[in-house]
């Protein structure tokens, strides 16, 4: 097999389990609190992508500083 090695798991890869917190339906199965008349339902699902969007920005900024490259 050809390519470079793999690095091994740096802590701040840890951060990329963040966005798994939204899987869990019982944490936002409700319709309350709304925010500009959305359902918590739909904007918490919305705000879970710029947490996402952050979440591995920070890690690919951090591997990048490293020099372990994605």
């Amino acid at each position: 097999m050809t390519g470079r090695p793999r690095g091994r798991a740096r802590p701040y890869h840890i951060l990329l389990l963040v966005p798994l917190l939204a899987l869990w339906v019982p944490f936002y199965d409700r319709a309350e609190p709304s925010l500009a008349g959305i359902p918590f339902f739909y904007w918490f699902q919305m705000a879970w992508i710029a947490v996402t969007v952050l979440a591995i920005l920070i890690v690919y900024c951090l591997e990048r500083r490293s020099g372990g490259g994605l």
